[in-house]
């Protein structure tokens, strides 16, 4: 259901608002999240340390994102 419920709003965001990217991450063993990011076409971009504070302790994050596939990469 998540991946249908994402797919649509990643439809929106990028037909409807023109968004050139969209950005998700999630803490390493968090493995399901990470399967799911990547069916719908995410790519990993790094690794963040420390990078929010979760129930009193900083939690590490792997950074994901999705650019808008109308936009080329174009080098500027």
């Amino acid at each position: 259901m998540m991946s249908k419920i994402l797919s649509a709003a990643l439809a929106h965001v990028f037909d409807e608002l023109d968004f050139h990217r969209v950005m998700a991450n999630h803490l390493p063993e968090n493995e399901r999240s990470a399967r799911l990011l990547s069916r719908i076409g995410f790519e990993r971009e790094g690794y963040a340390k420390s990078y929010l504070k979760i129930a009193g302790r900083w939690r590490n994050h792997v950074l994901t994102s999705k650019p808008n596939p109308s936009h080329s990469a174009q080098s500027e």
